[in-house]
């Protein structure tokens, strides 16, 4: 009897996995990066491989907040907030990180040039940042902002000496790549792979591996080959289709977990004619039918996100009804799920003015968010059944990101991380009113703007009563959701897979990182 296709593939991997050396790793990881320079875009992909390399105030995981490079930390007054440093930390050169290395970071962390996902809003209440000595750092805020902790701890920090005259491409060569972190840079080619090597000076524990290749696959499909090759030892962003298939290979294990990320839907809030919406018989509407709540909700309305779940995610996602999932801090638990009733749709476009509905290019990338452009052809077909006629358009995260970003797309799509674990983050960043001076919606593609939501945002910043803070927070959820500012469409699992022998245990959100992954005893 001939071998199976499986048994074959399994053997192979067994064979790759004995002969593959202990103490190197290999990731295949499907974000893509835009730069190594850990300042210039907040996009996943680039904090991903930053988190080798650089570290910020505290170490932060999804349900806590420890110690990092700040030992402690305290506010002095409501618009004053010490934090003690380490004095043990060494940037990867050898030159010992004092606390000038920090009011370095974040004065340049506000405006890098050519940033198109800036990290400005979570310095957005900074007023000044000073060393009162070597390791203590003084950060006066604009207002008070009880969220400052949160806030800053995003922006990686990186050394004035390395990098004070230094551009984005000096990181992507490793001239300007000094970082903290346990890992030191060895080379990088743009749109392949990152490779790096223990740093052994590293303050903390040390690192389990001594060298990690960090290569970029896009397609889903692909990574799954490669792990199941023997190519590589631990692939992220498993797609829905392939899990049965490695679940069943007795060379592989399969971690999945709640992961805060959630696939969004931004309509355009931009006035006037948009080439991407049109009558029915092909020409520009004179005005956005998606100003009009009515026609907002009737898309809402008209997704079976069940059905999404079940036959496209195969039950690897949960549905949403906001952008925070449940039980986390900012989650509206009053909001329910949002349910899917085509003849309710029809009837509010009617309302609005659209019986017979017109037409609407969704555009969507295509090498970014993990089963996205399935999930949309999805909602393009709900949409269509209630007389919106949808033209998909997936294309490149390189050429889609430019054009979301100046809001020149009718409906956009943004999986959001919420990295910091609370529901301000989102607030700051994807639905407050897009304002680059005050550091606000750097990735409100849609440029929603509603005076509620910008004041709930003031509100919970200045807020420092935990259960006051949550309440505004709360509240928000409800602005946004009976507005429908935004149309949530499910949260994502984050799903690892690796050779067996190793486990994978995640960090924060859903990065990826050699650090998560270690040896079974």
């Amino acid at each position: 009897m001939q071998p199976s296709i499986r048994s074959l593939l399994a053997t192979a991997l067994l064979l790759a996995a004995t002969g593959a050396s202990a103490e190197s790793l290999r990731i295949g990881f499907a974000d893509p990066i835009s730069s190594l320079d850990p300042q210039l875009n907040n996009y996943a992909g680039d904090r991903s491989v930053a988190l080798h390399f650089f570290e910020s105030l505290a170490d932060r995981r999804d349900d806590r907040t420890m110690p990092g490079l700040a030992k402690s930390w305290k506010v002095l007054d409501p618009l004053t907030w010490q934090f003690d440093l380490r004095d043990d930390v060494k940037w990867s050169d050898g030159t010992p990180m004092t606390a000038d290395d920090f009011v370095f970071s974040y004065e340049r962390a506000r405006a890098v040039p050519g940033s198109v996902a800036s990290y400005a809003g979570a310095l957005r209440t900074v007023d000044t940042v000073t060393a009162k000595d070597a390791h203590t750092l003084i950060v006066k805020t604009k207002a008070p902002n009880a969220n400052l902790l949160p806030d800053i701890n995003s922006v990686y920090v990186v050394s004035r000496h390395a990098g004070e005259n230094a551009q984005s491409a000096d990181y992507n060569s490793g001239k300007a790549l000094i970082g903290t972190g346990p890992y030191r840079f060895v080379s990088y080619v743009p749109g392949d792979r990152t490779i790096f090597e223990r740093n052994d000076a590293y303050w903390g524990p040390k690192a389990e591996w001594d060298k990690v290749d960090y290569r970029f696959i896009a397609n889903a499909s692909s990574r799954t080959a490669a792990l199941l090759a023997g190519d590589v030892d631990v692939i992220d962003k498993v797609a829905p289709t392939d899990i049965a298939r490695l679940k069943q290979s007795p060379a592989v294990s399969v971690y999945a977990y709640q992961g805060l990320r959630a696939l969004i839907i931004q309509p355009s809030f931009r006035k006037g004619p948009n080439d991407l919406i049109r009558d029915n018989a092909g020409k520009p509407l004179p005005e956005n039918p998606l100003l009009d709540v009515r026609v907002r909700k009737a898309l809402s309305l008209a997704i079976n996100r069940q059905a999404i779940d079940e036959r496209i995610m195969q039950g690897t996602v949960t549905e949403a009804n906001q952008w925070m999932p449940s039980n986390t801090y900012g989650y509206n638990a009053n909001i329910k799920n949002i349910p899917y009733d085509p003849a309710e749709a029809k009837k509010l476009l009617a309302e609005a003015g659209f019986p017979e509905g017109f037409q609407l290019t969704v555009s969507v990338p295509g090498d970014r968010y993990p089963q996205a452009p399935e999930a949309m052809q999805a909602v393009a077909q709900f949409w269509t059944r209630i007389g919106i006629k949808v033209q998909l358009d997936v294309m490149p995260w390189a050429v889609y990101a430019g054009k979301a970003n100046k809001n020149e797309l009718a409906v956009s799509v943004i999986a959001w991380g919420n990295g910091t674990g609370e529901a301000a983050y989102a607030l700051t960043n994807i639905l407050t009113t897009v304002d680059g001076a005050k550091g606000q919606g750097a990735s409100n593609w849609g440029h929603y703007s509603n005076p509620a939501v910008d004041k709930a945002l003031q509100d919970a910043t200045a807020e420092f009563d935990e259960a006051k803070r949550r309440a505004i927070l709360e509240n928000s959820v409800k602005v946004v959701s009976d507005d429908v500012g935004i149309i949530p469409l499910f949260h994502y699992q984050n799903i690892w897979a690796a050779r067996k022998g190793l486990k994978v245990e995640p960090l924060v959100s859903d990065r990826t990182a050699a650090m998560m992954v270690t040896e079974q005893k």
